[in-house]
């Protein structure tokens, strides 16, 4: 069970990483087989086409990077006995700095995700996103998820 929880925090971790640098085909391609959420909004977004669609409609970048840094702590991990399907749960805060911005959190809440394992590998089932501080999103968002 320990690599397992070990696996799926590494791909919790590849979600900050790969948004933070810009890439957001990589963040789709992790709900390629998903659904992405968020509290207060009814739209569901299934697959990597919709969420590329709706990071690329929202996350404002700065020569080809958001200048965001997403922190991920508090995460709990569980996983079912034949280690096919997890949960976690996790606190996510995101900072960024810009010319006109100083350095601060722009923005912190929760995640719940859902996985599944296939070919060996972990996979997200679901993410759905809490949205529980919001500080100046004007440099990062042009809306909510």
């Amino acid at each position: 069970m320990r690599d397992h929880r070990e696996a799926i925090a590494a791909l919790i971790h590849s979600y900050a990483e790969l948004l933070d640098d810009g890439d957001l085909e990589g963040v789709a391609r992790l709900f390629a087989h998903a659904t992405l959420r968020s509290d207060g909004v009814p739209e569901v977004r299934r697959g990597s086409a919709q969420v590329l669609d709706v990071y690329r409609s929202m996350v404002r970048l700065y020569d080809g990077r958001p200048s965001t840094k997403h922190v991920t702590t508090n995460l709990a991990i569980e996983v079912d006995a034949p280690g096919t399907l997890a949960s976690a749960r996790s606190y996510y805060t995101v900072f960024q700095a810009r010319p006109g911005l100083s350095l601060q959190p722009i923005i912190a809440g929760r995640y719940h995700d859902r996985f599944s394992r296939a070919g060996g590998s972990w996979r997200f089932a679901d993410r759905l996103i809490f949205v529980d501080l919001v500080g100046d999103l004007s440099f990062h968002l042009r809306g909510f998820l």
